[in-house]
């Protein structure tokens, strides 16, 4: 739009000097006899050369895109967003509630030796009793399908990307990462090789602490959308490289990223939510242009920060107020289908410019009476037609 606005003004002041140089030209050739002639000719091209088609080129493209769009369960914020979708090459996607379905189950409950899993269950309900993250409720809901029941808290706080902690009845509660347990304390090197073992297979590990102690370790897993390693591989196709961001352990996120096609060295483990953002900036100075598909509120940085940011509507409110696209289905193949509306968009945005311009090239000539000689009888195309006598 910008381009045409720019070319038109420069196209008006030509097509006004063509009509005043035909007007000139035709008074000279016909020695201002009739004064219709040349009169004529100044007219045809002001009304021929009428820069409608230039006008319209982009926002007829732009309505159909956005109807498509809705079609689609695709709402583009703005223009802007399907020029810089177009060029996207690049599409970072975060993990929970991403390319899982965000509801997480409690799945393995590894009490420390000489601590009973009714204790560990309700030390870490009561610590991630005030959470709102997925990982939170998945947790005091396990608990309490198991017969656990948080306690009260005097004391709440989170740590993002690393746990919460939580004082209840004068005693510390933490969960959370290893490095969390040690900042209160705590340590889970007794239990290293079923942490291990329980990232490997994809789950996310809590280790759960009180007063110091190791309680033990309590594990989470979300499930992969269906529809995920399908949209990888169409992404691929189509060459551009799928990246996965999350918080989880290296372990981890490597088993996720395997079952949805993402190679290794495309996973992005271990970023606390506030780096996401200054994540999505070091592959863009690699000369990336990327999208970030996301849904939370953590993720609400790095939407705002890439190139285009896509938000899952069933995400927070503010992910979506930081995106260029919402995805109204809440299915990842919403992306690959916002890229080719994109793309698509694009082309027949060139496709309505090209011809307006051909238009104009062609007709303002014929307009200003330059190509009426050769349709005269003696000219080059009048013998060819048959025509005889004077061409009235």
């Amino acid at each position: 739009q910008r381009l045409a606005d720019r070319v038109s003004g420069i196209f008006v002041p030509v097509v006004l000097s063509i009509a005043v140089a035909a007007f000139v030209a035709w008074f000279i050739a016909t020695g201002g006899v009739p004064l219709m002639r040349p009169f004529s000719a100044a007219v045809a091209v002001l009304i021929i050369a009428c820069p409608c088609a230039m006008g319209l080129a982009v926002p007829t493209a732009l309505m159909v895109a956005t109807g498509r769009g809705a079609q689609l369960g695709i709402l583009a914020r703005d223009a802007g967003a399907l020029e810089r979708a177009e060029r996207v090459d690049t599409v970072v996607f975060d993990k929970t509630g991403t390319l899982t379905l965000g509801a997480p189950q409690l799945t393995h409950v590894v009490p420390a030796p000489g601590v009973s899993e009714r204790r560990l269950l309700e030390a870490a309900a009561t610590a991630e009793r005030r959470s709102e993250h997925p990982l939170a409720q998945a947790v005091l809901r396990g608990a309490r399908e198991r017969g656990a029941e948080p306690r009260d808290c005097d004391d709440f706080g989170t740590i993002p990307g690393r746990g919460v902690y939580a004082l209840a009845q004068g005693r510390a509660i933490a969960a959370g990462t290893t490095s969390m347990l040690a900042d209160y304390g705590a340590s889970d090197a007794a239990l290293a090789g079923e942490r291990e073992r329980l990232e490997r297979e994809g789950r996310t590990v809590i280790a759960v602490a009180e007063n110091g102690e190791l309680l033990g370790l309590i594990a989470v897993a979300d499930t992969l959308r269906p529809e995920a390693p399908a949209v990888i591989r169409e992404l691929r196709g189509r060459g551009i490289v799928s990246w996965m961001i999350t918080g989880d352990h290296a372990r981890t996120a490597l088993a996720m990223a395997a079952a949805a096609g993402i190679e290794a060295e495309h996973v992005l483990s271990g970023v606390a939510p506030n780096d996401k953002s200054a994540a999505i900036e070091r592959l863009q100075g690699q000369g990336r242009r990327v999208a970030m598909v996301g849904d939370g509120l953590n993720d609400a940085p790095a939407l705002a920060r890439a190139d285009v940011g896509m938000a899952m509507a069933s995400g927070t409110d503010v992910a979506m107020e930081a995106s260029a696209f919402t995805l109204l289905r809440g299915q990842l193949t919403a992306v690959p289908d916002a890229l080719r509306l994109a793309r698509r968009t694009l082309q027949v945005i060139h496709q309505n410019l090209f011809w307006a311009f051909a238009y104009n090239v062609v007709l303002i000539p014929v307009a200003a009476g330059v190509l009426v000689p050769l349709f005269r009888p003696g000219g080059a195309v009048g013998p060819l037609l048959g025509w005889q006598g004077t061409l009235h």
